[in-house]
């Protein structure tokens, strides 16, 4: 079994990238979805959440309010270091489980968002980043998004920098042109991973 973590700026394609793998045969382990069904009504996550934060964080349905508890944590750090606290581990624990369920001759990618900015490359057999330029970056998350400008250029800032992903990069994809362009990439990439998780088998 091969594990790969799987990262990229916001805007930059990873989750094109992703759904790429997916389709060449890799078991995807999407933290993003894992990080919602942890705190899904009724489980362990949410009383944990509710218990730190109020009911307050609660929709009138039961679930969680997601925009009500961003407001609470974004630009607090110590409020983010508390939610994280909690759901960082079950995210992991879920994680690991689904990739024990992986055949031994699986490719596991751990499509993770915040990968370099919270130090994990290290949990990996190898690290694949998608790059793309600021610019590139900005451009898509504008005009295919239809983010507001200022939005956009804060959500990049408060991601690790280009240079810092790039570090602890052992592929890179280069998603800076069209979608044309990074098929043939990803095939390639595909074809790497495959050879190595044999070799390890």
């Amino acid at each position: 079994m091969l594990s790969v973590g799987l990262t990229g700026g916001i805007g930059a394609g990873k989750s094109e990238v992703s759904r790429l793998l997916g389709e060449y045969g890799a078991v995807i382990v999407d933290a993003d979805r894992i990080a919602r069904e942890v705190v899904e009504p009724g489980t362990e996550g949410l009383a944990a959440v509710v218990a730190e934060f109020g009911e307050e964080v609660l929709a009138p349905d039961g679930t969680l309010d997601r925009p009500r508890l961003g407001s609470i944590v974004f630009g607090d750090p110590e409020r983010l270091k508390a939610l994280n606290a909690i759901v960082h581990p079950l995210v992991g624990a879920r994680s690991a489980e689904l990739q024990r369920a992986a055949g031994e001759d699986a490719v596991v990618v751990h499509d993770v968002p915040l990968l370099t900015e919270n130090g994990l490359a290290p949990l990996y057999d190898l690290v694949v980043v998608v790059d793309a330029s600021p610019a590139t970056q900005l451009d898509r998350l504008v005009r295919l998004r239809g983010m507001d400008e200022q939005d956009a250029r804060g959500r990049m800032a408060a991601q690790a920098t280009r240079e810092q992903r790039l570090a602890v990069a052992d592929i890179v994809i280069d998603n800076d042109g069209p979608l044309e362009k990074l098929e043939p990439q990803v095939a390639e990439v595909w074809r790497r991973l495959g050879e190595r998780a044999g070799g390890r088998a």
